[in-house]
């Protein structure tokens, strides 16, 4: 089959950690549906192509933004987040993936661990325009309370959407993670107090919970947390079949 490809100009690239960026482009309008991703090819790499996932919805004006996080390794990931400039063509390559929200179904619990909640973003937006959002319960965090990146904006989200519980977790609390010059800098409020702040992994802390059988549920990261929070999940009583994630 012939991949559909579609081209955007970056127009912000702002650094939030040494190993984590927020891209913004716009170009063309690119036809996927929110929690949907996407392969791109940059300038710095163009032969290979990153696995990113928009963490907005469709825009009529073609905006996108991307959350890129470095990996070992990354060829890809580690120059968008060190070299990316304002000016870059990004080519945007087929939209697929099979995490969605029914806006007219039961609850909704996501699970994001790290960059994972990028599609989580997505589909959020998109439901705030539903006259009668279900309600969503967002559990995203990571190993440290670095990994909490974008904890200020959903702070915010909470409480201007009441159908939103926002959970935030962290591996180990009094773990900062190795020093950031970009995070120091930055200085960012989270929000969060250590009252809402939940100490475990997103496995042990979403499967403390019990059994969701009258949810939607869905879950994105990395390929280990995905698969360790799937089988908990189902371990615990969770049918299977409610659990929606793409494949690494």
């Amino acid at each position: 089959m012939t991949s559909r490809s579609w081209t955007s100009t970056v127009v912000e690239h702002h650094r939030l950690r040494e190993d984590l960026a927020v891209v913004r482009l716009v170009g063309d309008v690119v036809p996927f549906r929110p929690g949907q991703y996407v392969d791109v090819s940059v300038p710095q790499n163009p032969r290979l192509l990153r696995r990113l996932s928009p963490a907005l919805p469709p825009s009529q004006d073609g905006k996108l933004e991307f959350h890129v996080k470095t990996v070992p390794g990354g060829w890809v990931s580690g120059a968008i987040v060190k070299d990316t400039q304002p000016g870059d063509t990004w080519t945007i390559i087929d939209p697929r993936g099979s995490l969605a929200v029914d806006e007219n179904g039961p609850p909704v619990i996501m699970i994001a661990g790290g960059t994972g909640l990028a599609p989580m973003r997505s589909i959020i937006l998109d439901l705030a325009q539903s006259p009668n959002p279900p309600l969503v319960y967002l559990f995203f965090g990571g190993r440290t309370l670095r990994d909490l990146y974008a904890a200020d904006m959903l702070w915010i989200l909470a409480h201007e959407l009441p159908w939103l519980q926002p959970i935030p977790v962290v591996e180990d609390l009094t773990d900062a993670g190795p020093p950031d010059g970009w995070a120091e800098r930055l200085g960012v409020d989270i929000g969060f107090g250590e009252d809402h702040l939940v100490e475990g992994t997103l496995a042990d802390v979403v499967s403390s919970y019990g059994a969701f059988t009258e949810h939607q549920v869905l879950v994105c990261g990395s390929a280990a947390m995905v698969r360790s929070t799937r089988d908990r999940l189902i371990a615990t009583g969770t049918p299977a079949e409610v659990i929606s994630f793409d494949p690494y």
